[in-house]
């Protein structure tokens, strides 16, 4: 079963044996995924779920690849979505045009279905760290993922497995305000049946985990909005 809370992989392709294969191989990665088989849908799908990487076919029937990947890096809520592009166009040019419309990384086929995991987790870790095994550190705040640990100015701090999930959060992107709606989707899963009240009782248990003699609240609140890490 998969993790509601695991890295959410959009794949967008319309050969049926691709989108199996792609599939497949990244759910026994412990992937979430979301299929699309035509550009539009694909379009819709990166709206509604705001996955944390696309995996995206060149040609597609009705909107290209390439329109899609435009129009995803032109919006500002999407733009920083990795995206994959894989084509069987292989020439240089081609490549180049790829990359000047924002992929982030590039794969032609045929590709070793290794490679694609290779890639999909070296962009992850860019922008989702913990959800990978990486050590994260902010400020005095360490967490390792692996070990599940937390320290703080070398204390070990003992959190519950949502607390983790929210300080994980946070921690791969400081300063960020995280909305209530986004933090549900992220720490909970996008199925989960709570409510808002649920976020901010959550937040006040890491708040109290976190606190420390003379040391400032590393979770600032945003008012009307949500909350963010920032000791500032």
């Amino acid at each position: 079963m998969t993790d509601e809370t695991a890295p959410h992989i959009l794949v967008v392709e319309d050969e049926p044996a691709q989108m199996e294969l792609i599939s497949y191989n990244l759910e026994a990665q412990g992937f979430q995924i979301t299929q699309a088989d035509n550009g539009e849908d694909g379009l819709m799908q990166v709206e509604e779920i705001l996955p944390d990487l696309i995996v995206l076919d060149w040609m597609l029937p009705g909107v290209s690849g390439i329109e899609v990947c435009r129009q995803i890096k032109r919006q500002k809520n999407t733009r920083k979505v990795p995206v994959i592009m894989l084509t069987a166009r292989g020439e240089e040019a081609d490549r180049i045009r790829g990359l000047d419309t924002g992929a982030d990384d590039y794969l032609v086929k045929p590709y070793s279905i290794n490679e694609l995991i290779a890639r999909v987790r070296a962009l992850l870790r860019r922008t989702r760290p913990g959800s990978i095994g990486e050590i994260l550190t902010f400020d005095d705040l360490t967490l390792d993922s692996e070990q599940h640990k937390v320290t703080r100015n070398g204390k070990t701090i003992k959190l519950g497995p949502t607390e983790f999930r929210l300080l994980t959060t946070f921690m791969e992107s400081p300063k960020r305000v995280w909305s209530r709606d986004r933090l549900l989707d992220r720490v909970w899963g996008v199925d989960a049946d709570v409510d808002y009240r649920t976020v901010d009782v959550h937040i006040g248990r890491l708040r109290k985990a976190l606190k420390q003699p003379e040391m400032p609240d590393p979770i600032r609140t945003v008012r009307g909005t949500g909350y963010s890490l920032d000791t500032e």
